[in-house]
């Protein structure tokens, strides 16, 4: 998130999510074999006490469950696609088209940096969700059609440990870097997204890069980003949410949905119609009065992200 990017993250729909003392310890178990020799959390099989052979079938139990959910996923996809097949539906981009869609060969020059240099402010459960968001955003930039020129700065330490639980991700099509922004953009490029700044983004710039703080603090760190931004010297914004809509909470989004906004825009729809299509019921949005309306408007969005 930056001030303006993240609040409670909503990535539920994980069955395993669902029962968290199995979800946050036993994802994070091993399982290994080594020289025929079985090993958990690297101790045998044959050695393990009472209390790691209990945690050994938990982590049994998790992962045949995590297999049957797969094994359902799969069966439902086959059968959404049979039946977009014979009614003539087209469905979202196959593999096949999302693995042609590329940043590199994008006609869509704006980059987007994901901050994450706040392990420090996190406790392991929001350092989870802040990766889950960015898995989010992933997905997101894959499916745009034009993707945007993604990047994750002050890769490294807690965050770096958490996203090594998804395996493959080094081949992502994403810039993973250890350095700072600073760093590695000029200065005079950056742009940091937070809620808190008085100047507000009517554009979108090919030569700016739009920072979003990866950061899940349920608003423990209110003005951090915008704080940041002014100590480095840098220029800050905040989306146009105000001057379309009425929040009845405070203007704080997740990671993915920021992102999302961005794409959207990039893609062509004005700031009214991205915001209008991304912004979640739950912060019971309503849509502002302008001169062709006769009153106030409570946005009828789509599904809640």
């Amino acid at each position: 998130m930056s001030d303006i990017t993240n609040s409670n993250d909503k990535m539920g729909g994980n069955v395993i999510e669902n029962r968290s003392e199995l979800n946050n310890s036993e994802s994070r178990s091993t399982l290994h074999q080594e020289s025929g020799i079985e090993t958990f959390n690297g101790v045998s099989i044959n050695e393990l006490t009472k209390r790691q052979m209990k945690k050994y079938q938990k982590f049994l139990k998790w992962q045949q469950v995590k297999k049957e959910k797969r094994s359902k996923e799969k069966e439902k996809m086959k059968e959404k696609r049979r039946f977009a097949k014979l009614n003539n539906i087209k469905l979202g981009p196959s593999r096949k088209e999302l693995k042609k869609c590329k940043m590199e060969k994008s006609p869509c020059k704006i980059s987007v940096c994901i901050d994450l240099s706040f392990d420090d402010l996190m406790i392991d459960k929001d350092m989870a969700k802040t990766v889950k968001q960015i898995l989010r955003v992933y997905t997101e930039n894959r499916r745009a059609k034009a993707p945007l020129q993604l990047h994750l700065t002050s890769f490294k330490g807690r965050n770096k440990s958490e996203m090594e639980r998804h395996h493959g991700y080094e081949n992502w099509d994403m810039n993973f870097h250890e350095s700072h922004y600073l760093d590695i953009f000029s200065k005079d490029c950056l742009v940091y997204l937070t809620s808190d700044s008085d100047n507000v983004i009517q554009k979108l710039e090919d030569n700016k890069v739009y920072i979003i703080g990866g950061l899940v603090d349920h608003n423990g760190h209110k003005g951090i980003c915008y704080k940041k931004a002014v100590e480095e010297g840098i220029s800050h914004g905040q989306l146009p949410i105000g001057e379309y809509f009425k929040l009845k909470q405070r203007k704080v989004l997740t990671i993915n949905q920021v992102f999302e906004i961005l794409v959207r825009v990039s893609e062509g729809k004005s700031f009214k119609e991205a915001l209008q299509s991304v912004l979640p019921k739950r912060k019971e949005v309503v849509l502002m009065k302008n001169e062709d309306d006769t009153g106030e408007q409570t946005i009828q969005n789509h599904e809640d992200i």
